[in-house]
């Protein structure tokens, strides 16, 4: 099982709200290059939204649906893109500190071809992809707030 962990130096409620963005998976999410939600109520359980994976000229289309959520803390998907199968994707928000956020991700094959050639090699895929995906997902998290601040700042 592939574990990786970020620090985000937002609350979890920010992070969540990055997270609970359908619009917005493309963004952090290492891989697709853009999504667009499938039902109205992301990320209620069952919900769903479909993401576009490009490799030059070649594209094609997944569908990650949420299969748990407790807002603010934890959010678990099944990611299905029919050549490889599905993987699971858990992350957890753990509060850190005053205004932080451990964010733990924890990504697993579990059906078709990805999960029958599932070894060593690519856990460390998983692993390389999560620092990727984590550190986007700050960035996203710690910029959209220093945005907000200062947009706030301004109107007083």
């Amino acid at each position: 099982m592939a574990v990786h962990h970020q620090l985000i130096r937002r609350s979890p409620q920010a992070v969540w709200g990055v997270l609970a963005d359908p619009a917005r998976y493309g963004e952090w999410v290492v891989g697709p290059s853009g999504s667009m939600p499938l039902d109205q109520a992301w990320p209620a359980v069952g919900s769903r939204l479909l993401y576009t994976m490009r490799l030059g000229p070649w594209s094609a289309d997944g569908v990650t649906t949420v299969r748990h959520q407790e807002p603010g803390s934890e959010l678990e998907l099944e990611a299905s893109f029919k050549p490889l199968g599905t993987a699971r994707i858990f992350l957890q928000l753990r509060p850190w500190g005053e205004e932080e956020t451990l964010v733990i991700c924890d990504e697993h094959p579990l059906r078709g071809l990805g999960g029958t050639l599932h070894n060593a090699a690519t856990e460390a895929l998983f692993l390389v992809r999560h620092r990727g995906m984590l550190a986007r997902l700050a960035r996203l998290v710690e910029q959209e707030s220093a945005e907000q601040g200062h947009t706030g700042a301004g109107r007083a």
